[in-house]
């Protein structure tokens, strides 16, 4: 059997940047390659175990070494370092004329791209290993590629990759045939989608590489229509499928291709001001995150369209990855398009499922076979019963803490949701990628008019506009959502908007956004059980097989990964219940308190 270790990060990248550009504030420091570390450990058996650095040390997004991740993808193999055959890294960085440019880009490479750097970074971690025979770099848009491919099922696919940047392109289309990948086109860096959605998430007051799912859910609530001469300086769509962005011209100077700030200057002649962090959201806001989602969807159809003009690009089966893979409205789009009759979108698509590709992409050269069809990425880690004790031993008092059979369980948790309750639900192994999909949920009743603005004022501690997803069964997702026929699957990862249909919208306001959409999770027995048996009670008692279903985490904090985060995250919020394993814990609430 070949073992292959993936990893992604580049763990010098950030205290590079603050080296060389003191004083910058935290949106611009985030301006990084690198970003999303994480691990995941692979063999012809398929995926064995994954994890996100940023689940273990709580720093949401780090770029740091995964040394951690590392650590707990052997543990949950039961393999040893040296019994991994070698390690990929998902990005790989080579000498060239770019890198001779100025004094920064000559010290990016030399002190954070190098191949030597990596193999530094290595050793300090885990010495006493010939990294510079075990370590092999793989190309970041490959190794996207690599991640949806060898995952879809499909004997043959286009697969698009859109991000902020790999080495040297923004965007690239390939074409999988049988355990063949290659790639087909590369779309520059200077007409990268990625950057462009980022610099406008800055632009608007947001966080760049993580926030941007904010402009997304903001975009319904705008007018693209407001700004018309917008698009075309936004992004050009040129005849010969190509893309150029005048906008991202215009950073000009180091310092400014380092913070945006030549973008950002152009952006404020465009649209007016910069939103400050903390400024009230104005329509004009809205009306910019309206503009820059349509921008993004009329771009990915139209590399899309030239795709299947290519050699070997005609495949109606597509797979998707890379961070603007995570649009799950631009998704829906593409789904709708009548361009493709099945998509496949790797859950982990942002450069956390870099290091999955890259394992993969090494794995299918020593042992080619064609892809096969992934199902829940439950590739985490899961609890005992001794340790789930562990961890409710340090609470307080205040709480009940009940053991219950599952079918007890499931009852109580279906009540207390049909009562109003927000509950968090702490079950098996962890997700892989940044949605929670029923392991380590937050959940409640989507039925319940003012339970969106409670969770985010009072739970999530976040913007009142974002919306939240509905999980549903399978068997009743074609009820109460439009979904494309043919594609379900799509829908299993919560990565897809759907319509909610118009006679459901009143019914189910809290999962409702504004424009009747919803980014759904379809459910299904075989591969979520337990998730599903507790939604298909609540259907039985309630009468609608939809829960509300968000990360079990709070305010700036990662989804949780052990008991003891779930007890501790679960004491200091206002969280109503917590099922953790096969025990309830309730609040203790002094007599006349509703809730």
């Amino acid at each position: 059997m070949v073992l292959v270790l993936g990893i992604s990060g580049l763990d010098r990248t950030q205290a590079l940047k603050r080296e060389l550009l003191p004083g910058l504030d935290h949106r611009e420091l985030r301006l990084v390659q690198g970003l999303d570390s994480a691990a995941a450990l692979v063999s012809e058996d398929g995926v064995l175990a994954a994890s996100a650095q940023e689940r273990h040390d709580g720093d949401k997004g780090t770029g740091a070494f995964p040394v951690d991740a590392v650590t707990a993808c052997l543990r949950m193999a039961g393999v040893s370092l040296d019994e991994v055959d070698v390690v990929a890294h998902g990005f790989r960085y080579e000498p060239s004329a770019a890198f001779e440019r100025d004094a920064y880009t000559r010290r990016w490479f030399a002190e954070a791209y190098a191949e030597r750097v990596q193999w530094e970074v290595l050793r300090e971690h885990f010495p006493g290993h010939d990294w510079e025979r075990k370590l092999v770099r793989v190309p970041h848009h490959l190794a996207h590629a690599a991640s949806a491919y060898w995952l879809s099922g499909f004997e043959a696919a286009t697969v698009l990759v859109a991000d902020g940047m790999g080495e040297t392109e923004a965007t690239s289309v390939h074409a999988g045939e049988g355990a063949q990948l290659r790639t087909l086109r590369r779309y520059p860096i200077g007409a990268s989608l990625g950057i462009l959605y980022s610099v406008v998430t800055q632009y608007l007051g947001f966080l760049p590489g993580m926030d941007e799912y904010k402009v997304m859910g903001l975009a319904p609530y705008g007018d693209r229509g407001r700004f018309p001469q917008a698009d075309g300086e936004l992004m050009r769509r040129l005849a010969d499928g190509g893309l150029r962005s005048p906008l991202l011209a215009h950073d000009r100077t180091p310092l400014e291709r380092e913070t945006h700030r030549g973008v950002i200057r152009r952006l404020e002649e465009v649209f007016g001001p910069a939103r400050h962090p903390r400024a009230p959201l104005e329509q004009r806001h809205m009306d910019v995150a309206a503009t820059v989602q349509h921008t993004l969807e009329e771009s990915l159809l139209h590399v899309l369209r030239s795709a299947r003009e290519l050699p070997g690009g005609g495949s109606r089966r597509l797979c998707m990855a890379g961070g603007v893979a995570l649009n799950c409205t631009a998704n829906g789009v593409i789904a709708r398009s009548g361009l493709v009759d099945e998509v496949f979108v790797q859950p982990a698509s942002g450069d956390d499922g870099s290091a999955l590709g890259a394992a993969l992409w090494e794995l299918r050269q020593r042992r080619p076979a064609a892809p096969s069809a992934m199902t829940m990425p439950y590739w985490g880690e899961e609890f005992d019963t001794a340790q789930v004790a562990a961890a409710l031993a340090g609470l307080g008092p205040g709480f009940e803490v009940t053991g219950l059979a599952r079918p007890e369980l499931l009852g109580r948790v279906s009540e207390l949701l049909g009562g109003g309750a927000v509950v968090a639900w702490f079950q098996g192994r962890m997700e892989f990628g940044p949605r929670a999909l029923g392991h380590r949920s937050i959940l409640a009743d989507p039925r319940v008019p003012g339970m969106r603005a409670h969770l985010n004022a009072v739970v999530k501690q976040r913007e009142e506009f974002r919306p939240f997803a509905p999980a549903v069964t399978a068997e009743e997702a074609g009820e109460y959502f439009e979904i494309v026929p043919g594609q379900e699957n799509l829908y299993r990862h919560m990565l897809c908007v759907a319509q909610v249909r118009e006679k459901y919208r009143e019914a189910l306001p809290s999962i409702t956004h504004v424009d009747g959409s919803a980014r759904v999770q379809v459910v299904q027995r075989a591969q979520a059980p337990v998730f599903w048996e507790l939604i298909r009670r609540f259907g039985d008692d309630h009468g609608t097989p939809v829960v509300l279903n968000t990360s079990f985490n709070l305010r700036g904090q990662p989804i949780v990964r052990t008991p003891r985060e779930a007890v501790e995250t679960f004491a200091r919020s206002s969280l109503d219940a917590l099922a953790i394993g096969d025990v309830l814990v309730t609040r203790v609430r002094a007599e006349g308190d509703g809730r």
